[in-house]
């Protein structure tokens, strides 16, 4: 190899893998993009920075008779780390047109496509029919070279093929992020079966999964976008549902009254709807999921201020023992107020309402319990759309669910699960 092919060469491997260093840490620290997406392109990049490692390592070991051995290891790693990148877009594919890989035609034959690559890679390290290492570390292509590299082109084949009959169940920006990825990817592999430009093929493919990924990314930044506009929009929502005039009027004429009988109590009632009325707007300005306790907080404060006006017909018990997680703003406190809602309107025996927290194998769960009337599933009052508020931006901000079923001995129980990741 000439001087200038070993500059070009450790110049392109060098500024690969800063490119794909940089696609790992921007796809691991990027907001926009969903779980999913994340773990998927660092696993992409992160196979490509192993396979530039390996390319870089084939560069310092090129024709240096000593080193044959350890050229033929080399390569080997190469050809593996060359091969993810190849069967990665049906992966992509299928996930987001919401296909199971199991019962997937299209992933069984590229699997066995894999296979078949991978079977002839084994065969390779006996024969000389596709390629050998000379003892002084001469790469020499043999007659079946390119038959060795045929289930890569079939693999590239059957993606573009599989992106084409599901156009329709892709966005226009994922359609066109895989085609471009797959395209030119598929010609330069047909480049590889007869010229010898391996290190350019590895080149041209992680170029082509960094614009894949600004592609994916920009569509994932416009979902983000909408996704945090409809979250405001539900977090005004839930606030105009939450703040009712009567309510207000209702706490002020409770707080006059005990102004002249019980002024200590009146202080006390003053002082739980200031830190409700505070945690209300802290939770408008909140962008993000806040700390359970802060929510734990602004619960308590609102049932003080019910209890002062209902004392007799409203009992509350916490058990409360796991705090330590991250809920979207308004997630309790209304789960908590529907029941009393719903109760005081559906029953005139008193009402008891309980609050659970517990750690669980799905994550932390909140469980909210009431002895009211039960839930009517085709009601479509307050309380209803306020849940369905409450499901919406669990599931938008932090993947989790709301869940409601009547409970045994009568009433309604109300489940909430945070991911463990929150």
């Amino acid at each position: 190899m000439t001087n200038w092919s070993y500059i070009a060469g450790f110049s392109i491997s060098a500024a690969l893998l800063v490119m794909m260093a940089f696609g790992i840490a921007f796809s691991a620290f990027m907001p926009a993009l969903d779980r999913w997406s994340k773990r998927y392109f660092i696993t992409l990049f992160s196979l490509f920075f192993l396979c530039i490692v390996t390319c870089f390592l084939a560069l310092i070991f090129w024709e240096d008779p000593t080193m044959a051995v350890a050229a033929r290891i080399i390569y080997i790693f190469e050809s593996l780390f060359l091969l993810t990148p190849i069967f990665m877009p049906t992966i992509f594919l299928l996930h987001s047109c919401g296909e199971s890989l199991k019962s997937s035609l299209l992933f069984r034959i590229v699997a066995a496509m894999l296979f078949i690559f991978i079977v002839i890679m084994l065969v390779v390290q006996f024969t000389e029919v596709f390629y050998y290492v000379t003892p002084d570390n001469q790469f020499i292509r043999g007659p079946l070279w390119a038959l060795w590299l045929a289930p890569m082109v079939v693999i590239m084949g059957l993606n573009i093929e599989g992106v084409i009959k599901r156009r329709n169940k892709l966005s226009k920006k994922y359609y066109i992020a895989l085609l471009i990825y797959l395209l030119p990817m598929t010609a330069v592999i047909i480049v590889h079966m007869f010229l010898p430009v391996e290190l350019y093929v590895v080149f041209g493919m992680a170029l082509l999964a960094l614009i894949m990924f600004g592609l994916i990314l920009s569509d994932n930044m416009e979902q983000y976008t909408r996704q945090q506009q409809e979250i405001a929009h539900q977090r005004a929502g839930i606030m105009v549902l939450q703040m009712r005039p009567h309510f207000i009027y209702n706490t002020m004429m409770s707080i006059y009254y005990l102004c002249k009988l019980d002024p200590d109590k009146a202080q006390q009632v003053t002082l739980d709807f200031t830190t409700y009325l505070r945690k209300n707007f802290a939770a408008i300005a909140s962008e993000d999921t806040v700390p359970f306790r802060d929510e734990l907080e602004h619960t308590r404060a609102y049932l003080a201020v019910e209890q002062a006006q209902f004392e007799d017909s409203l009992f509350v018990s916490f058990d409360t023992p796991h705090i330590m997680f991250r809920v979207p703003p308004l997630t309790l406190q209304p789960i908590v107020e529907n029941a009393v809602k719903h109760g005081m309107k559906s029953t005139k025996d008193p009402i008891h309402i309980s609050v659970i927290t517990r750690k669980s194998e799905k994550g932390s769960e909140i469980i909210v319990e009431d002895n009211g009337s039960g839930f009517d599933p085709v009601d479509d009052n307050e309380p209803h759309i306020a849940l369905n508020n409450i499901r919406q931006r669990l599931e938008m901000m932090c993947g989790g669910t709301l869940e409601i079923e009547e409970r045994e001995g009568g009433g309604t129980s109300v489940k909430v699960t945070i991911p463990e990741t929150h």
